[in-house]
């Protein structure tokens, strides 16, 4: 496999001289340029023909979300990476970034320049999203990706035709799931779970909106993201959406037509309190590498509710979801996976559409009533079991 080629764009000189020599150490990386601002990398795309950009958001001359317009007026389909800090503002604008069509984002840690301590677990992580990102990268013949308006001189083809933007109009590769065993009459629902990364925030503001004010369940959501993200993510789904969405908290009593996310930096679980059930946070180890994990929470509804989850997997990488889905589906909940060519990345729902796990399958557009109708069958108004 060819190496992945790779733009970076930040006007810090630190992350220009770090950034590319940690990716070069990988093989199968290739950082073939760099650029101070929008205005130098918009004109550099053309000639280094990256497969992936790393994009910073305060930038002079040009910052990162005006760059990002108009990258995706000219090359659609190119992957990219907002790499921004961790801070409120920072967050803001990364959110911001990925409803303009950023394929994924990393926050940078506070001194890059250490590298020894500091900078080993970003380059983990960005080394890893880079490759899910571009897991596909080959040479072509023909007239291919997101070069094609430059002409037949570019010859590459890039896995971001399957995993940026949407769904319409891609060649996407087709996986036919191994069928769930058939099952008898759907249990009631008594709570909704959904786990989502990679393309999670407007998958969010797709499937949460749609769901009506009277639903009659509570919904928990594990969406891979730090501090702050997570509350920023959540008071914006919460103007968009009938019911109303908060960050979790300690302790916090569930109850029907409520929706909470999990907090940035903690596992949110579930607990039964005499005739109800509330949050229990922690922060024990990362499971499948985050905190929080979706596996906890899948895990936990399926204690304190039995038959009476239904789990939702949508778009990210990885298989975290996937034990909690076995564990839900051995108790006899229902599973929906959002399907491979509506997902930016179809990581973990994959992983539960392997396993045969998955009652359906559905294109995101889909999702949200197909919640409804399952939930809307048997409706408990205690939203409990």
């Amino acid at each position: 496999m060819p190496a992945i080629r790779v733009l970076l764009v930040d006007d810090a000189v630190v992350i220009r001289n770090v950034v590319p020599a940690e990716l070069n150490k990988d093989p199968d990386l290739e950082v073939v340029g760099v650029a101070a601002n929008g205005v130098i990398a918009l004109a550099k795309i053309p000639n280094v023909q990256p497969d992936i950009v790393l994009l910073d958001i305060e930038m002079p001359v040009l910052d990162g979300l005006e760059t990002l317009r108009r990258l995706r007026q000219q090359f659609p389909k190119l992957p990219v990476i907002m790499f921004s800090t961790l801070t409120e503002r920072g967050a803001a604008a990364t959110l911001d970034a990925l409803s303009l069509g950023a394929s994924d984002y990393l926050t940078k840690p506070s001194n890059l320049g250490d590298r020894n301590q500091t900078w080993a677990g970003t380059r983990d992580e960005l080394i890893r999203k880079i490759k899910h990102l571009c897991s596909g990268v080959l040479r072509s013949t023909g007239k291919s990706g997101f070069y094609d308006h430059l002409g037949d001189s570019v010859s590459r083809l890039s896995s971001a035709d399957v995993t940026a933007g949407g769904g319409a109009g891609r060649s996407v590769p087709t996986y036919t799931p191994r069928p769930a065993a058939p099952r008898g009459q759907p249990s009631r629902v008594d709570v909704v779970v959904i786990g989502v990364s990679t393309g999670g925030p407007n998958a969010l503001l797709k499937v949460l909106p749609d769901l009506p004010a009277d639903l009659g369940v509570p919904v928990l959501i594990v969406q891979h993201m730090p501090p702050v993200f997570t509350r920023l993510l959540a008071e914006r789904l919460d103007v968009k959406s009938q019911l109303h969405v908060r960050e979790g908290w300690q302790g916090a009593p569930i109850g029907p037509n409520q929706i909470w996310l999990a907090p940035g930096d903690y596992h949110m679980g579930l607990a039964r309190q005499g005739t109800s059930v509330a949050i229990q946070l922690n922060q024990n180890s990362p499971e499948n590498f985050c905190r929080p994990a979706v596996d906890v929470l899948f895990r936990d509804a399926a204690s304190v509710y039995g038959k009476g989850v239904l789990a939702v997997v949508l778009t990210g990488m990885g298989q975290d979801g996937l034990r909690g889905c076995e564990r839900i589906r051995d108790l006899g909940g229902q599973i929906i996976i959002q399907d491979q060519p509506t997902s930016v990345v179809w990581g973990m729902p994959g992983a539960v559409a392997r396993k045969g796990l998955a009652d359906t399958i559905l294109p995101l557009d889909e999702i949200a009533g197909e919640i409804t109708r399952r939930v809307k069958l048997k409706t408990n108004p205690n939203g409990s079991s």
